[in-house]
């Protein structure tokens, strides 16, 4: 069992990005904090970066699951945006976030936190820690932004986007040599077969969000066959759920329960 693995070590709790799949990430955080396991440290991507961060400053996973509460009716977090390059304003999305994080930096966590954002203008990835002298919410807006969904956010003059556009589960940027990582877009994350809808915009939209998930998969299948660290892999099974599945917080949540 993966529990004994880490047990009594230090090691860097790795989450992916995943949009409402990352839900399920919170209930792998249940069984940590019922086995008493803390992480050393903490990297995220898009949504894991926004969990990891409610874990760094202390939150446990019982209220971090009742904020998504927020996010189960997109009409909380959903503003539409007829300027620039999104559809979607991070306007709501950032009250959200300042209610959750206030004015807390980077160097501020109680158990440190890296965010993974890609550089919109040069495609190189930016990794936010302690070292930067940035809010939480600003790393995990730029963290978040899914090009043509999100707005970029642009923090010191730089344009930043989604971290999955570089590494969707960061364990190239773990410090410790045990990691725990949690992939919602793993080869469970996807289904074997075609889609059989019988409109053919339905088939369309699942054959683009199954080939954004396979895309993924193999970045994150290149990134673990290179490294030689001691990586311990949980692959919540999230085939039937599609990223926009925020109102199926509940249901997602339990596909992260007992797989520790």
């Amino acid at each position: 069992m993966i529990q004994k693995e880490i047990k009594n070590k230090e090691f860097c709790l790795v989450l992916s990005g995943g949009g409402a799949l990352g839900i399920a990430q919170i209930g792998v955080l249940h069984d940590l904090e019922k086995m008493n396991l803390s992480p050393s440290e903490i990297v995220g991507t898009s949504m894991g970066a926004i969990i990891g961060a409610c874990l760094s400053i202390g939150m446990k996973e019982r209220k971090i699951f009742y904020l998504f509460k927020d996010f189960a009716n997109i009409f909380n977090w959903v503003k539409l945006s007829f300027t620039g390059n999104s559809i979607i304003s991070s306007k709501k999305i950032e009250k959200i976030l300042d209610n959750i994080f206030f004015d807390i930096k980077m160097k501020d966590t109680k158990i440190p936190l890296k965010v993974i954002a890609t550089n919109t203008l040069n495609g190189n990835i930016k990794v936010f820690n302690s070292t930067d002298d940035v809010k939480i919410k600003d790393a995990l807006l730029a963290s978040m932004a899914i090009p043509g969904i999100f707005e970029e956010k642009k923090i010191d003059n730089i344009i930043y986007s989604d971290g999955f556009l570089c590494e969707n589960l960061g364990i190239n940027q773990s410090s410790y040599d045990d990691i725990l990582a949690i992939d919602v877009l793993g080869k469970n994350s996807f289904n074997k077969n075609m889609p059989n809808h019988f409109f053919k915009t339905n088939n369309v939209l699942d054959m683009f969000e199954k080939s954004m998930r396979i895309l993924i998969y193999n970045q994150t299948k290149t990134s673990l066959s290179i490294s030689k660290k001691n990586i311990h892999i949980l692959e919540p099974t999230t085939k039937d759920y599609k990223t926009f599945h925020f109102h199926k917080y509940k249901e997602i949540r339990e596909l992260g329960l007992g797989l520790l």
